[in-house]
């Protein structure tokens, strides 16, 4: 089922089982710049809310997908972009809920549920898991890098009034980087924040493939354990330390991916375009290439170039 377009998988998920997803944005059209984003920097930011793909596209390959009888536990709105910048989000989960009792998931950076319209959209999903890095302006702006005029504290309000009216399940997910909002400060402001919007779970999560940004590092086992307990029972470790799981992924793309790194270097779009597999993919082989010692990474004119290695 793995093709380049607007659904992708179904892959395996830690948090959604077999996850069938679903990218209604073009790639890196997002709100925020985020340092520790696997998928490299978002040239330009943006809050402009559009159909950027055709909610009939993407509801007539949803059922395509599912007409291949797959395993499928969530169909998840996430991919390479912001879910909720394609302003027919809400009806494209509306309307895929009218033909499949898969429940809809979408994986957000947040930002827009300071919009009352971009609630209500999100209300008829079964699970929304929303980021929150940053519970003040000035480590908002250092980790996320956000579209100038989002201000955190209108994203924490939004985030509770969503919790209000949204009765499927909420999930908060909590990147926490090395010497950025890992501090005991942070820490506390970031507790405070969550017990205000009161989610069903507190997910912990720190850089474990390349970020866009090379200086950052990611938090060990240990302090996330601390952080974990300071932020109560609904806390959980969800980073992967040990990716046991990747040699599952097909040795065959592996070697096609190496076999293309080694006549040039290219960027992973190219990589995408010309194996025709999503970008969330070649991120993940990409990352056994470089265990393996195979491949090296180098940015040219803020692109990140990928080589083989003789």
């Amino acid at each position: 089922m793995s093709k380049i377009g607007y659904i992708f998988g179904p892959v395996p998920s830690r948090r959604l089982g077999y996850s069938l997803g679903i990218d209604a944005i073009p790639f890196k059209t997002c709100t925020l710049n985020c340092i520790y984003c696997q998928l490299g920097r978002t040239a330009q930011t943006t809050l402009l809310r559009k159909e950027y793909v055709k909610a009939k596209k993407i509801v007539k390959e949803v059922k395509i997908a599912l007409s291949s009888g797959k395993t499928i536990d969530y169909l998840t709105f996430s991919g390479s972009g912001e879910p909720t910048l394609n302003s027919k989000i809400g009806e494209m989960i509306r309307e895929i809920k009218e033909f499949t009792s898969i429940p809809v998931a979408v994986i957000t950076n947040g930002t827009l549920l300071a919009l009352k319209e971009v609630r209500e959209d999100l209300r008829f999903a079964d699970l929304v898991i929303p980021s929150l890095d940053a519970a003040n302006q000035k480590t908002f702006e250092k980790i996320n890098r956000p579209f100038p005029s989002l201000r955190i504290e209108e994203i924490i309000r939004g985030m509770i009034e969503f919790r209000k009216i949204f009765s499927g399940k909420l999930y908060l997910e909590i990147m926490l980087v090395r010497e950025v909002n890992d501090s005991p400060p942070e820490l506390h402001l970031l507790k405070e924040a969550v017990e205000k919007i009161n989610p069903d779970k507190v997910q912990l999560n720190t850089p474990v493939r390349p970020p866009a940004e090379s200086w950052i590092r990611r938090v060990e086992r240990e302090q996330l354990e601390k952080i974990k307990e300071l932020l109560g029972e609904k806390a959980e470790i969800i980073a992967e330390f040990k990716r046991k799981e990747t040699r599952a992924y097909l040795k065959n793309i592996e070697e096609e991916i190496y076999a293309l790194l080694l006549r040039r270097p290219v960027t992973r779009q190219e990589i995408s375009a010309t194996l025709g597999l999503h970008i969330n993919e070649i991120v993940k082989y990409l990352e056994i290439l470089e265990k393996e010692g195979k491949i090296k990474a180098e940015e040219y004119a803020g692109e990140k170039y990928f080589q083989g290695k003789e």
